[in-house]
């Protein structure tokens, strides 16, 4: 059931990923567009940026479910498959440690609850915590950052979903665990 749930989100993540990076291409074929007649929008290379940090964030995060992701098998290509396995559980496990810090440190950073306290009022959160995450205007498209930096929250769960499961899979032999597949 994990294993199910974590393929159809990184279905998701796979579709919004290439829905951003088609935004992107337009964004940047428009910020040509514009600069060849003179006329820039200054605010396309913003979120051109904001685009692909999204893009690059969920492909990640399809990546880990997909066992996919860039690795280096130096050592792995040197052991027996018994050592093979054993390493394949250790990365992993420590793929599932670093989601659940990631998630840890969201929360530290974010303070939902210090902000649901504040009955969502940011002026009230700013003052009591001194974090202005939430009023973080983007520099040339005048936005929260916290809207553009909410790829963390998806990419944390996300990471923690798809580690969970495969390491939970390794584990049963369902999957051969690898450090690249």
């Amino acid at each position: 059931m994990l294993a199910t749930l974590s393929r159809r989100i990184a279905r998701v993540e796979i579709f919004l990923a290439s829905a951003f990076a088609i935004l992107i291409t337009l964004l940047i074929l428009l910020n040509v567009v514009t600069r060849a007649f003179d006329a820039s929008i200054y605010w396309v290379d913003e979120a051109a940026i904001y685009a692909m940090v999204w893009m690059t964030f969920l492909a990640a995060s399809a990546a880990i479910e997909e066992r996919s992701a860039v690795a280096v098998t130096l050592v792995q290509d040197r052991l027996g498959p018994r050592a093979q396995r054993i390493l394949g559980l250790m990365v992993d496990a420590l793929l599932v440690l670093f989601a659940f810090a990631l998630l840890w440190f969201l929360w530290r950073w974010l303070l939902p609850l210090d902000l649901i306290r504040a009955g969502f009022d940011v002026m009230a959160f700013q003052g009591a915590t001194f974090n202005f995450v939430y009023a973080e205007p983007t520099t040339t498209l005048g936005i929260q950052k916290i809207w553009v930096w909410s790829v963390m929250i998806l990419f944390a769960f996300g990471t923690a979903l798809h580690a969970v499961s495969n390491l939970l899979r390794a584990l049963r032999g369902d999957i051969t665990s690898q450090v690249a597949a």
